[in-house]
């Protein structure tokens, strides 16, 4: 029995390397082609080991677009939007979650369908409501929508509703604590590995917004890195090298706010494994 579960750990433990393999050999490879040039992005065999073009191309891609000042305003925006719905997803979730009111359901249900709707038919409608605000080419009218986040409710819904049990919502309204008092106070540091674990969808995922962005943005000083990297992209001619440079050392920001956020993030995987 010993035997047949150290058989099963080892392609466990197999199939976990594999994966991790498959995980990190595109960045690596991306990585690869930031320090070569253009030309061996279509070299046969394909090339596998770093070269010596890293500081050239990233040089390149400072001349071609404003790089720190697109970072500077992708960093901006999605620490924004990150806060901001962190906020109102807690809130409406502890609302979700603890509130007794006329219509919760449909409320609740009605949020939830906004998600199968897809964003691209919304392109048209909340452009004229952005130009009539007087709110292109700025950075606020290239976060605003992205303010209210049905996934970020349902999952901090779902949250308080299993990890913060009624009893003490209850006890603590007997002490005489205001709601806000009780979020402020109770619910907020309890929610913490959630807030992570949105925190680090909604960053990413706006971080890599393109289509919105490149929508609403014209002047290139309001560019963020997404719309910046895609100005570099010409049919006549394109240096992957260049390119990719910028893709590479556009992407480590992310990988530092996962780094410093990941145990929130697995506390708060296990913590749900558990119930």
């Amino acid at each position: 029995m010993n035997k047949k579960f150290k058989f099963g750990r080892f392609f466990v433990y197999l199939f976990l390397i594999v994966a991790s393999f498959l995980a990190i050999f595109p960045f690596y490879w991306m990585f690869v082609m930031a320090t070569r040039p253009s030309a061996a992005y279509n070299s046969i065999p394909p090339t596998i080991t770093p070269g010596d073009k890293l500081v050239e191309n990233f040089q390149a891609v400072l001349e071609k677009i404003p790089f720190f000042g697109a970072m500077f305003n992708t960093l901006i925006v999605c620490l924004v939007v990150t806060l901001v719905v962190l906020l109102i997803s807690s809130l409406a979730g502890f609302a979700f979650a603890k509130f007794r009111f006329p219509g919760k359901n449909i409320f609740f249900i009605s949020i939830l369908l906004t998600m199968v709707i897809p964003p691209q038919l919304g392109l048209i409608p909340q452009y004229f409501l952005v130009a009539k605000f007087g709110l292109l080419d700025t950075l606020f009218g290239a976060m605003i929508i992205f303010f209210l986040n049905p996934l970020g409710i349902f999952l901090m819904r779902q949250y308080i509703a299993q990890s913060i049990p009624d009893e003490l919502i209850e006890a603590a309204k007997l002490d005489g604590c205001s709601n806000f008092r009780i979020f402020r106070s109770i619910v907020l540091p309890i929610i913490l590995p959630a807030f992570a674990t949105l925190g680090i969808i909604v960053f990413t995922a706006t971080w890599g917004e393109f289509l919105w962005q490149f929508t609403v943005l014209r002047d290139p000083d309001m560019y963020t890195i997404q719309v910046a990297l895609s100005s570099m992209n010409t049919t006549s001619n394109v240096d992957f090298g260049m390119l990719l440079s910028g893709v590479f050392w556009a992407t480590i920001p992310l990988v530092i706010v996962f780094l410093m956020f990941n145990k929130l993030f697995i506390s708060s995987i296990t913590e749900g494994s558990v119930k």
